[in-house]
């Protein structure tokens, strides 16, 4: 029998230095470790699950040049953002371009159980969206169509069964009768780029769909007071709400309502895309064309700064950028990008910190307003060390 391994860090909800004694990729105990110089130490956390990820760091899931390879790449580059577990996201597209990245994907999980146990489903982000300007966002609207079962049904086979995540919007008569059958096999439905009436948002709900994909983003730049498809979405309590952080896509003061109205059932999202990760300046995109990203992060379409093409953050970032605008505690920041998403999608890391869940640790030190990734472990293995400490 192999003597437990034993992980030493700072609580990252209580602040005490523990002991966190590691066996079969579980955690099989949590204690004082005795040390009391927390400078030294870093700080211990469940590490993150990221239900949006287009792509990071010059890979792109929507980019028809995807390799099996790349794949492989992006999970290791957001192991060293201590994110475990993620969803790679796949928005509108060709029906045929569609296929091929998601047989790609699959592939990639064939190939290698690494990748194999970080990606926890696709998200399939349109094309069952609306095609109104506006809450198209930055989508092709040559490739939206009403909620269409025997071609779902086709990609989800080509993905060998793993989409998790459909983002559709309830506006098509088809949308509720989609729902229910996604939610048969286990598959969560969320309203997103959608310009859906009251009672159609009710419908879909009743039907079983369960989230908001980015809330208040992919919406029309102006309303009607009330009611509108953001008011419905944040009083109905059978909603989460995945909502980006990044501080471009909500301002402060919606980022409070989300997490006042939805608690434990807002959900932080990088949202990222290809260019996060990478340096200022001008670029070409598969989804937006041409894009521009400031030396501030900000992601835009090249003659349109109001409309954005994604984020070019990474969910450490979105955290820190709660803290440092005094929008959640450290502890619950966190939460928001671990516990909360697992939650929703019944993943064991739901359990946190605890004795008997799975060992999916981030090791970060705080400097400077921001968190540095020391180490994360998968599973009880060590999958990224950084040299700085």
């Amino acid at each position: 029998m192999s003597a437990a391994q034993v992980i030493t860090g700072v609580h990252y909800q209580t602040g005490q230095c523990i002991q966190i004694a590691v066996k079969n990729g579980l955690i099989d105990c949590i204690s004082p470790s005795g040390k009391s110089d927390h400078a030294e130490l870093p700080y211990v956390a469940p590490s993150l699950i990221d239900l949006q990820v287009n792509g990071y760091r010059g890979v792109d899931f929507n980019d028809t040049t995807l390799t099996v390879e790349k794949v492989a790449v992006i999970t290791q580059q957001l192991l060293n953002q201590g994110v475990t577990a993620y969803v790679p996201t796949v928005i509108t597209n060709s029906k045929q371009n569609t296929l091929m990245l998601l047989s790609i994907i699959a592939e990639a999980c064939e190939q290698s159980d690494l990748v194999s146990s970080c990606i926890a489903g696709i998200h399939l982000e349109g094309p069952f969206i609306s095609n109104q300007e506006g809450p198209l966002g930055a989508h092709d609207k040559q490739h939206v169509y009403a909620p269409d079962w025997d071609l779902f049904k086709q990609w989800n086979t080509t993905s060998g069964n793993r989409i998790k995540i459909v983002t559709l919007s309830p506006e098509w008569a088809e949308a509720a009768a989609f729902t229910r059958r996604c939610v048969e096999r286990g598959i969560l439905v969320s309203i997103g780029h959608t310009a859906a009436t009251t009672d159609q948002i009710t419908a879909v709900i009743d039907a079983g769909a369960t989230m908001s994909t980015h809330l208040c983003n992919g919406t029309h730049q102006v309303l009607p007071r009330h009611p509108n498809y953001i008011w419905d979405q944040l009083a109905d309590d059978r909603l989460s709400a995945g909502f980006i952080g990044d501080g471009f896509h909500l301002p402060a003061s919606v980022i409070k309502v989300i997490l006042k109205m939805k608690g434990q059932k807002a959900i932080l999202v990088s949202d990222s895309v290809s260019l996060a990760g990478l340096p200022p300046g001008s670029y070409h995109t598969p989804v937006g064309g041409e894009v521009v990203l400031t030396d501030n992060g900000k992601l835009h379409l090249v003659n349109k700064p109001n409309t954005l093409a994604g984020s070019a953050h990474t969910l450490v970032q979105a955290i820190a950028h709660l803290c440092n605008n005094s929008l959640s505690s450290l502890p619950d920041a966190i939460n928001l990008a671990s516990v909360n998403p697992a939650n929703l999608l019944a993943l064991p890391q739901q359990a946190g910190l605890t004795s008997g869940a799975p060992a999916d640790l981030m090791l970060f030190y705080k400097r400077n307003n921001a968190l540095q990734i020391s180490a994360t472990y998968k599973r009880g293995a060590l999958v990224h060390q950084s040299d700085h400490h």
